[in-house]
This record gives C-alpha cells, sequence and structure tokens, in this order.
C-alpha cells in the first residue's frame, strides 16, 4: 500500500480531533491512502475516547483506514507528527506523502487532493502548505521567511522607515494571492514528499514547540527541495488551542529553546548571540517609543529580560561544558 498518509496530532483536545478527522475523511474521499491519529501522551482519557470512537463510527474499516497510536511521551509537536511518520501505513509500507494536519483545523472539501495534486505536478517541490484562514474567513500569514539577525532587529523595533528598508528580510510574508514559492510555512495543513524525508530525516526532536517546520523546511531547501504555499488548498484554523499561546502571561521556556537551538544548530552560537542582541537593540528601541506612545507593547511580560536570562544561562552552561572537556582532557 503506497499513497497519502495523513497524521493528526492530538493532545488533550479529543472532541476537536474527531471534527479535524471527520473533515479530512471528507476532504480525502477518492485519494489512496490512510488516516492516523496520534495521541501525544495526553494522559487524559484522550486515545481511550479516540480508539472507541474510530471503531464507533467504523472509519478503522473505510477505504481511508484510520487507527489511532499512543506516542506514549509528550515530546512536542516534532516527536508527535515523527511517531506517526515512523510507523507509516498500517500494512507497514512507506507512503508517497506525507499530510500533517492540526487537531484545530478543518480542511476545504477540495483542500487536500490540491496539495497531492500540486506535489505530483511539480516533482522539484519538496513540501506544499495550505491557505489558512480563521473561523470568520480572517486570513492568517502563515507564509514565512527564514529567520535572521536583520529579521530579530525589524520585529522588535517596529518602525515603518526600517520594516521598508528591510522589507525582503520581514519573516511573516504579505499573505500571497497566487500559489508561490516560501521559505517555510506553518505546520497546520502542510503536506510532504516522503522521499525527501528519507533523503533530510524526520523533525529535529530538540525543538518541542516552535521553530521545528522552519528548521525542517530549511533542510528541505538547503537539500534542493523548496516549499510552496498553494492557495487553492484552503483550510480554517482555529489556532493555539493546545499551546494557549494566546494566552501566554509570560514567554514559555520552550519557545526560547527552540528559537535559540534553531539559530545555534543553523548559523553557529555567534550568529545565535548577534540574533538575540539584535533582539534586545530593536525592542529597546521600540521601548523608547512607548515612553512618549501610548501603544500596545506587543510582548509577553518581561520577554526582553526572559529572553536575555535565558541566553546568558546557555552561555554559562556551554562555558561550563568547555572547562569540563578541557580538564578532562588534561586529566588523560
Amino acid at each position: 500500500m503506497a499513497g497519502l498518509l495523513t497524521i493528526i496530532l492530538n493532545w488533550r483536545t479529543a472532541e476537536m480531533t474527531l471534527r479535524a478527522a471527520e473533515a479530512a475523511l471528507t476532504a480525502l474521499q477518492g485519494v489512496e491512502g490512510a488516516l492516523t491519529i496520534v495521541d501525544n501522551d495526553s494522559g487524559d482519557g484522550s486515545f481511550e475516547r479516540l480508539s472507541a470512537e474510530v471503531v464507533a463510527r467504523g472509519w478503522d474499516k473505510g477505504p481511508q483506514a484510520v487507527r489511532v497510536l499512543q506516542s506514549g511521551r509528550n515530546g512536542g509537536f516534532g516527536a508527535g507528527n515523527n511517531h506517526g511518520i515512523r510507523a507509516g501505513m498500517p500494512d507497514g509500507s512507506r507512503p508517497d506523502y506525507v499530510y500533517l494536519l492540526n487537531s484545530d483545523a478543518f480542511p476545504a472539501p477540495d483542500a487536500i487532493r490540491a496539495l497531492l495534486t500540486h506535489l505530483q505536478t511539480h516533482p522539484a517541490t519538496g513540501f506544499a502548505g495550505s491557505y489558512i484562514h480563521g473561523p470568520e474567513g480572517d486570513p492568517h500569514r502563515t507564509a514565512f521567511r527564514f529567520p535572521s539577525i536583520l529579521s530579530e532587529f525589524e520585529g522588535q523595533i517596529r518602525f515603518g522607515p526600517v520594516s521598508k528598508l528591510l522589507a525582503r528580510h520581514i519573516v511573516a510574508r504579505p499573505i500571497p494571492t497566487e500559489t508561490t514559492r516560501v521559505d517555510w510555512l506553518a505546520g497546520a495543513s502542510l503536506m510532504m514528499r516522503q522521499s525527501v524525508l528519507d533523503q533530510i530525516g524526520l523533525f529535529d526532536e530538540r525543538f518541542f514547540l516552535y521553530f521545528e517546520e522552519t528548521d525542517l523546511c530549511r533542510r528541505a531547501a538547503l537539500a534542493g527541495y523548496p516549499t510552496d504555499y498553494v492557495v487553492e488548498s484552503r483550510v480554517m484554523h482555529i489556532g493555539s488551542v493546545s499551546t494557549g499561546m494566546k494566552s501566554w502571561p509570560r514567554i514559555p521556556r520552550f519557545w526560547l529553546d527552540s528559537r535559540l537551538h534553531y539559530f545555534t544548530k543553523n548559523h553557529g552560537r555567534a550568529y545565535a548571540a548577534g540574533a538575540s542582541l539584535a533582539t534586545l537593540a530593536g525592542g529597546a528601541l521600540w521601548r523608547l517609543r512607548l515612553l512618549i506612545q501610548a501603544k500596545d507593547r506587543g510582548d509577553p511580560p518581561r520577554y526582553l529580560r526572559d529572553l536575555t536570562a535565558h541566553h546568558l544561562r546557555h552561555l554559562r552552561r556551554n562555558v561550563g561544558r568547555s572547562g569540563s572537556a578541557k580538564a578532562m582532557g588534561k586529566d588523560h
């Protein structure tokens, strides 16, 4: 069995995951493949609930065989999806394509086929993602450029002339009005060529949440397989249901870990330090403006202090490891 493997990752959103699976199954009619729901060790009865519902609804016997897997640990977005990808098709074979759908995302009836057709007709493209919109039809920005020192500065200073000067470095691109090539896409609705994953590897599981899609798309691009944004594929996305991002009282450590790991892994420690300094410089200038302008700060409380403290902790840890390694070398 080959074809398309659809994966929906669940973490404590069983009812919404079932709704997403139902929408996916409608969109998958006539497409050869299977659908896997991975419960990311929710610990709230989600796995049992999902397993029972799949059988009760007859989805396990349908043309798109649905199964529910337990990851056994909550390793984050990348680790959970990797578990489903590694499991492959129900008969043990490897799919030709893998489609990731968020548990709070609902594809239009032709959305999945549009991505599949795009990859089938564009063999040089590695990944393809959808036009994402909210429940009221409001478009979401999900097409991005790779982050850089300049994008970190621009994102924090929030000053029109600087943004105009650095327009080609702004991470969030204007929402495309036609199918186009991008650096990376959010993983709410993302289709990937299995042969590309075989070549570059799966998600880096050192990212718990955030930056894992950025890193994967960058690795694909470096291997010669770009990512395309397909406007014909429309998916409604509620957003932040599992992560609670919209209500963060402070920036969580896992986000800071992912950000620092992305820059360090892809550009080195010196560049990562430069990116953090650019963030601090832009943020400081923005906060000076706030002293005379009544505007929303735009960041969680203590964002710059938390980012600085986080980076310094990692610097001290690296220095400590380096010192230990040298000491061990002398001992031997």
